[in-house]
């Protein structure tokens, strides 16, 4: 199923052994397609990390941390999202994507809407926000009727496909709870419902992180686990397996029910659900990565922190939950783990994957062709090792502070300095991934967003691989 790894001797770049045979890489859309959308995701990177910044110290108006978690979650990782899954849905599925434009349109459409919807927030023009918000709901629903008509060429699912539907269903009922949050501000729509303004805030938040988000990364993992340790399930991993993609969605679907009606029996036995999902993940995402069978690399480091974050989120919250699953203080479970979940499980897995695909797409497009006509390099010389270990380092060192600042009741000053590394991790961060984009992409950052700059209607990936840079 896997292609050998190669030796120094070898042409045969070695990341490429852990792509399975049946991954069509012909099917992809043009690269430009999800660059835009990470090129975009990274910009909303680092305007969530300066806000998040400055924001405890009220060095912002209006709402900030409400600006902080949507320009890091539906800007910086939905929009990521957003590009992988346009990029590779069709690659795994074997298939084509549905439509190239709708994919450019709904990258646009959510952008606009969420840099609106962030600036009302701080302004305090709540009136906007039911227009920006509909914005954003217009791009994300795009982006589930494009990837949603793609998943429907491929049959029977497998379970990354499995994952990716359930995920899509999840959008579309949170981007609908996020609009009448939205509309809330200005209009009574609520009145009379059987719910209020908070349940329903918290189940568009249990929806958003634990449903869409969440349920895309596992589903990813399952793959991308495979593909880059070259190892398979085993023993215990298919109970575990089972566990989590039986129970998990359901767990979600009921906790956010629960949630949203404030029925404690349905909140504790989602919960339940979900924190034994995530504990099954974790357990089987570890035993592959010491599984791994390849030389470990950025990504996997980063998948590292990410398995130990999932387990020890599940260990902090089950207390936790069981005692009141209810509470806005849990709403992403243990105080104590919000970090664990936010940062170490969300924010490091979707490091580590970037710090592959990006390469990843780059080599298949510019230097796949070349094999065995020239010297081509691998795909993780792409990024520097350097710039790749000092960003880990600086997230790393920056997300343990603010894991352990709340529980230790340590000073603000180490808060502020885990923002502070944790910034400038993401700051290096990008900045290799975007070198990387411009020593070989076969197009500028700019021209992949605008491609009208080059004087290029369509997509910026037909030029010629030998065509000046």
């Amino acid at each position: 199923m896997f292609a050998r790894k190669a030796t120094d001797d070898e042409s045969v770049v070695t990341s490429m052994a852990a792509i399975p045979a049946n991954v069509e890489t012909d099917k992809q859309p043009p690269m430009s397609v999800p660059f835009r959308h990470f090129v975009v995701g990274l910009a909303f990177l680092l305007g969530g990390g300066l806000v998040g910044l400055l924001a405890p110290f009220g060095a912002l108006p209006g709402q900030a941390m409400l600006v902080h978690l949507h320009l890091l979650l539906a800007g910086w990782v939905c929009i990521t999202i957003m590009g992988a899954m346009t990029q590779f849905v069709p690659v795994w599925s074997g298939t084509t994507l549905h439509s190239e434009r709708l994919s450019a349109l709904q990258l646009w459409l959510v952008t606009a809407g969420l840099f609106g919807f962030a600036t009302s927030l701080l302004l305090g023009l709540y009136e906007l926000l039911p227009v920006f918000g509909g914005t954003m709901l217009a791009g994300f629903w795009m982006f589930v009727y494009n990837v949603g008509r793609t998943l429907l060429g491929s049959r029977p699912w497998d379970v990354t496909e499995r994952h990716f539907a359930v995920a899509l269903g999840f959008v579309l009922v949170l981007t609908v709870f996020g609009l009448l949050l939205a509309l809330g501000y200005t209009h009574p729509i609520l009145a009379g419902l059987p719910f209020d303004r908070t349940d329903l805030r918290t189940a568009h938040a249990t929806l958003a992180v634990f449903g869409a988000v969440l349920t895309t990364v596992f589903g990813a993992l399952y793959q991308l686990g495979t593909m880059f340790t070259q190892s398979d399930l085993r023993g215990i991993d298919m109970p575990l397996k089972r566990v989590e993609e039986i129970g998990y969605p359901v767990g979600v679907v009921v906790l956010a029910t629960g949630r949203l009606f404030e029925s404690s029996t349905m909140a504790h036995i989602g919960a339940l659900l979900v924190v034994a999902g995530l504990f099954a993940f974790g357990i089987i995402l570890a035993r592959r990565l010491t599984g791994a069978t390849v030389e470990w690399n950025p990504m996997l480091r980063r998948y590292a922190v990410v398995a130990a974050s999932m387990i020890a989120w599940a260990s902090l919250t089950v207390p936790v939950w069981i005692a009141d699953p209810l509470s806005s203080e849990s709403l992403f479970g243990a105080p104590s783990a919000m970090y664990l979940l936010l940062f170490g499980v969300i924010g490091f897995v979707v490091l580590g994957t970037l710090y592959h695909i990006v390469p990843f797409i780059i080599w298949v497009h510019r230097y796949s062709d070349m094999l065995g006509l020239a010297d081509v390099p691998m795909i993780d010389d792409l990024y520097d090792d350097r710039l790749a270990t000092v960003d880990f380092v600086a997230l790393l060192s920056g997300f343990a502070l603010l894991v352990i600042a709340e529980p230790l009741s340590l000073p603000r000053a180490v808060t502020a300095l885990g923002g502070t590394l944790s910034l400038v991790g993401f700051v290096v961060f990008v900045g290799n991934i975007v070198m990387v984009i411009r020593n070989h992409g076969p197009s500028s950052v700019s021209s992949i967003l605008l491609p009208q700059v080059s004087g290029q209607v369509g997509d910026s990936d037909e030029q010629p691989l030998d065509a000046p840079e």
